[in-house]
Parts: structure tokens; C-alpha cells; sequence
């Protein structure tokens, strides 16, 4: 079984069994639908969808992206579906990409609901442009920060 990340193989030791890369893609796509929303809407009901997206970027932060609802959807309705993925995915850089994700939309959560109405705009449309790539592209923007970090700590050590 060979772990990867997008079309190459990972530079960091992968964790045992990986996940299927097909699940955060479909998680991202979700995610993309409810951030535009968020954008269209406004402060007001927007903020109400934008902090949805922030507590499904907070339990992928801690369960990782198989561990939100959009993943639970992915195992439950899609995956049953679809043909066993030809690889598998280390399932750290998609759990540090929810870190990303909940440090952009939180902060733009938070700013709006301390009054700065810009902010949901433009900390939703910067998290939505990670999400569209992701789903339409399979380029997980978060999951390329942790790879130049594990390979920024490696040349360290």
C-alpha cells in the first residue's frame, strides 16, 4: 500500500493504513457550497453558516478530515459507491489542513462578530478559493504547508 499525497508520494513517514484521498475532496466540496453561502448571505444568517464551517474545520482539526460530518456523509453515501481508491492518503497533512482552515474562517468569524463586516467576505472567499481547489483540482493548499514544514524540520534536524 503506498501512501501519497496528490500525485507523489509523502516526504514525512506515513501513518499506518492512510485514508482515502477521494474523502477530504468531497469534504472540500461541502465546505465550498457552505462558504459561499456564508459569502452571499452576509453578516447575519451568513455568520450563522460561517460558524458551521468553523466547527466542521475544528473537529477535522482534532478527529481529522474522515472525522467531521462531511466525512461521515463520504464513508456513509459516496464511498459504498465507488471502487476501492488506488492509493491511500497520510491522513496528517488533510488534519493539518483543517487546522488552516479553522484558523482562517475563525478568524474571519470572529471579526465579524465583533462588528467588522468585511471580514466574513474576505476570510470566507481566501477559505473557499483552498476549498475549490481541493475539490475541483485535488490541490490541498493546507496539506502543501505541512509538507514544506516536515521538510523545512527535516533539513533542520
Amino acid at each position: 500500500m503506498s501512501i501519497t499525497h496528490g500525485d507523489r508520494a509523502a516526504d514525512v513517514a506515513p501513518a499506518s493504513g492512510g485514508i482515502d484521498p477521494r474523502g477530504p475532496r468531497f469534504g472540500a466540496a461541502l465546505t465550498a457550497v457552505l462558504l459561499v453561502l456564508a459569502v452571499v448571505l452576509g453578516p447575519g444568517a451568513g455568520t450563522t453558516v460561517l460558524a458551521v464551517v468553523v466547527a466542521s474545520f475544528a473537529l477535522g482539526a482534532v478527529r481529522g478530515a474522515q472525522g467531521t460530518w462531511q466525512g461521515w456523509l463520504f464513508k456513509r453515501l459516496v464511498q459504498p459507491r465507488l471502487a476501492p481508491p488506488a492509493e491511500r492518503e497520510d491522513p496528517r497533512p488533510p488534519r493539518f489542513a483543517q487546522a488552516v482552515g479553522l484558523v482562517i474562517t475563525g478568524a474571519g468569524l470572529l471579526l465579524t462578530v465583533l462588528g467588522l463586516h468585511w471580514a466574513l467576505p474576505v476570510f470566507g472567499v481566501l477559505a473557499l478559493v483552498a476549498a475549490v481547489l481541493n475539490a475541483v483540482a485535488g490541490f490541498c493548499l493546507g496539506c502543501e504547508i505541512y509538507l514544506l514544514l516536515a521538510r523545512f524540520r527535516g533539513a533542520r534536524s
